[in-house]
This record gives C-alpha cells, sequence and structure tokens, in this order.
C-alpha cells in the first residue's frame, strides 16, 4: 500500500479497469477477500501493487465494483423479465435462464457474493447487498403465489420452500459451471427447469 500521497484512481482507462476487476474477482474467489493482497492481484495482472491504485483507491473500492456490477447486470435482466409480465410459469423459465446467463457471464463474482455477503452484513458500504436479497425474495415469492393463485403451480406449493429450493439450487451452479463447458447456459436451464417443473420420472 502506498505511503506517500493517494493517488486519484484513474477512470478514463475502462477496458483495462474491466480486465483488472476481473482478475481480482477471480482472485478473490479462490483464495477469499481477506486472504488476498493487493499483491496478489497485481502479480496476477502482470503489474506492479503501486500500479493498480492509478485505477482503484482500495482493494475495497475493487469489491464493491465487482459485485455492484454483477448485481446490476443481473437485475437489468429480471427487470426486462419483469416488465415483460408472462405467466407465472414462462416467468420462472426467463429468470431462471438470466440467472445461468449472468453465472456464465460473472461467475467469479457470483461465487464471491455467496462467500462473502455475510461477512459484509455490518459494512455500511455493502449494505446494498441486503436489500437485493430483500428485493429477490419478493421477486421469486409474488411470481410463486401468482402461479398457485393462477393454478399454474399446486395448490399444495409450500412458497417459501419452493423459494429456497431455486435460490439455492440455481447459484450452487457458481461452484461447478464453467464458460465455455459441453453445455451452454441456456441448455442448463432447460434441463434444470424440465426437472424442476416437470419432475425427473419418464411420463404416461
Amino acid at each position: 500500500m502506498p505511503t506517500s500521497k493517494k493517488t486519484t484512481p484513474d477512470k478514463a482507462a475502462p477496458a483495462r479497469r474491466a480486465e483488472l476487476l476481473a482478475t481480482a474477482a477471480q482472485v478473490f474467489a479462490e483464495h477469499g477477500y481477506r486472504a488476498t493482497t493487493v499483491r496478489r492481484i497485481a502479480d496476477e495482472a502482470g503489474m506492479l501493487a503501486g500500479s493498480l491504485y492509478y485505477h482503484f483507491d482500495s482493494k475495497e473500492s475493487m469489491l464493491d465494483e465487482i459485485l455492484t456490477g454483477f448485481l446490476d447486470d443481473l437485475w437489468a435482466r429480471y427487470d426486462a423479465v419483469l416488465t415483460a409480465a408472462p405467466g407465472p410459469r414462462e416467468t420462472v423459465t426467463a429468470l431462471v435462464t438470466a440467472s445461468f446467463r449472468e453465472i456464465d457471464r460473472h461467475r467469479a463474482a457470483v461465487a464471491l457474493y455467496q462467500k462473502e455477503s455475510p461477512h459484509l452484513a455490518g459494512n455500511p458500504r455493502f449494505s446494498y447487498l441486503a436489500d437485493s436479497r430483500r428485493k429477490f425474495e419478493e421477486m421469486w415469492l409474488g411470481v410463486l403465489r401468482r402461479g398457485v393463485a393462477g393454478g399454474d403451480f399446486r395448490a399444495d406449493l409450500d412458497i417459501r420452500l419452493a423459494y429456497r429450493f431455486l435460490r439455492d439450487t440455481v447459484w450452487v451452479a457458481a461452484s461447478w459451471y464453467r464458460p465455455g463447458g459441453t453445455h451452454s447456459p441456456e441448455e442448463i436451464a432447460r434441463q434444470y427447469l424440465s426437472m424442476v417443473l416437470d419432475g425427473i420420472a419418464p411420463r404416461p
């Protein structure tokens, strides 16, 4: 960390900043935010540790940008789905597909979000994480309630249990999914939705 006059972060090179954030996200996800030093990120990026401060004023700022970038993209996709206002089953399909696409785009950020969110709960800078979790829960519970009320989903469906199942089984994919693998995010979503909505037993 520099001990001389604080350097003003450089916001004039968005492409380079994006590359550095992608590197930082990968290192944070692999080693944990607290265990990761600026020097480690700089080494992975092929630069001197002090040079990072021309782009970011702190390690915390990098974490903040990684998480807000992921959540902004995620909610842009979700809001587009909700604005289109399809039926409940179609909404579930679109939301799950959007989620897998974001795991494909932001796999390291998703892993980081899952790992670090509980530790950031008391930090005012990251209060938006709790806000996003509440919004996420309200969105899913609302879709599931509409589905039950309209007959799209079973009348005996436990809404909260279904929400937790969908949340956890979708996002755990970040632990094993690798971009460019055998299955595209759309194919994974299709298979997942087939199991969730239609089951795994053969149809009569």
